[in-house]
């Protein structure tokens, strides 16, 4: 299969670092084009992020041509062909042409060689299998391009072969049809995946949480989430109930709010009902401490959040702090449920926009000149003042301040007398 078009808006091939790199790796008898994904986004016409290089030169000639043009190359994956090509700063993998001998996940063994169409074909899905060239045409191999145009993601050849060649591809299956995809998953692909999904549990937590985590702020999330629950996949990441109903909540409402896709956030809607729940994924999906402690305080007592007015919203935002409070309070509105009053709930998430909480104005020096003297006590007393005066509704003036701190004093010594 072969099919030609030509890339017209790729100022890129034309000039600046990866212009230079195809330059310096064409020529002489050999031949490099971009592949993957930097073609596929340059013809959906979105941000092209790394550019890798395919090249049929040996690993040993693209370091001999970098030397001799003084790029810095560093041989990254130098056994499966992959140097790193430095220029003016903006790393490129470049790799030599190549297939498969013996496959087991990525330590899968291979031989080098010319053959683009060969090298096309071992990749995972057909958007994925397009290279460009210098001159800007676009050689596809496995009817990538066809595919683009009907937004489908799509193994390339067998499924069920590919997925076993890399089970990590069952969840780029979803994460990149949830991105690039429409509609309903491939069902050959979605059938394989699903006969697959064994698999997931002998893949790294580390690749498991890269995955999930971009899949979560993509576009298609939501519908590529609940395909994954409805094929029973999701239990093998993270071991318990999914909450598909919340999520959608709450990507409808960070796009009500105009906030900017957050996947931890996300995360915590599909998966954290109590602190437990954060914990154990934190621990399956080796998140990061933040990325647990975010997920753990989302579960703390979100359920208080609801039906709350804006000067028990003040006192959270004054607890928890913006970000936090902000996540809590989506995780509470995500699970309200049907018949939920919306404009509440925005009022209160947009509550930070609106009101900076002050500093407790009250310090240790105003309870020693009423008779605590320094130590836990002074603690103790300073924590009972600050609930005070959030219950107060954070007044500032002097009168209120004085009989806040008397009160509390006079209360702290009556009762520690007792």
């Amino acid at each position: 299969m072969s099919n030609l078009r030509v890339l017209d808006d790729a100022p890129w091939l034309k000039s600046g670092p990866p212009a230079r790199v195809l330059k310096l790796l064409n020529g002489d008898g050999e031949e490099a084009r971009v592949v993957g994904g930097a073609v596929r986004n340059a013809l959906l016409k979105i941000p092209i992020g790394d550019i890798d290089i395919a090249t049929t030169a040996l690993p040993d000639e693209v370091i001999r041509r970098a030397d001799a043009a003084g790029i810095k190359s560093v041989p990254t994956g130098i056994d499966h062909g992959t140097v790193t090509l430095v220029v003016n700063r903006q790393p490129f993998e470049v790799t030599t042409l190549r297939e498969d001998t013996e496959t087991f996940g990525r330590k899968a063994k291979v031989a080098f060689g010319r053959d683009w169409v060969g090298d096309a074909q071992r990749r995972d899905f057909t958007i994925n299998g397009l290279s460009v060239d210098a001159e800007g045409v676009v050689h596809d191999h496995v009817g990538g391009l066809d595919d683009i145009s009907a937004k489908r993601v799509r193994f390339i050849g067998d499924p069920d072969r590919r997925i076993a060649e890399d089970y990590l591809r069952i969840l780029r299956f979803f994460r990149i049809h949830a991105a690039f995809g429409a509609g309903e998953p491939d069902r050959a692909g979605y059938l394989a995946c699903i006969r697959a999904r064994g698999g997931i549990v002998s893949l790294s937590a580390e690749r498991v949480r890269m995955e999930m985590l971009k899949l979560m702020t993509a576009d298609g999330a939501a519908c590529a989430i609940t395909a994954m629950e409805d094929g029973g996949l999701l239990l093998s990441i993270f071991g318990s109930v999914a909450y598909t109903g919340p999520l959608k909540a709450m990507i409808s409402a960070e796009r009500l709010l105009g906030l900017k896709p957050d996947a931890v956030r996300r995360l915590g809607a599909l998966v954290v009902a109590v602190t437990e729940d954060a914990r154990r994924v934190g621990v399956r999906l080796r998140l990061t401490n933040a990325e647990t402690k975010a997920l753990d305080s989302m579960g703390d007592g979100w359920w208080w959040l609801a039906g709350m007015d804006e000067a028990a919203a003040r006192r959270w935002l004054y607890r928890l702090g913006e970000d936090r409070y902000r996540d809590r309070l989506l995780l509470a509105w995500a699970r309200a449920g049907e018949g939920t009053d919306a404009a509440h709930w925005r009022e209160l998430a947009t509550l930070p926009a609106r009101w900076t909480p002050p500093k407790f104005p009250l310090k240790a020096a105003d309870f020693i000149g009423r008779g605590i003297g320094e130590g836990p006590a002074l603690g103790q007393v300073l924590a009972l003042a600050e609930d005070a005066w959030l219950a107060a509704d954070f007044p500032l003036d002097e009168p209120a301040l004085k009989a806040i701190a008397d009160q509390t004093a006079a209360r702290f010594i009556r009762n520690h007398r007792l």
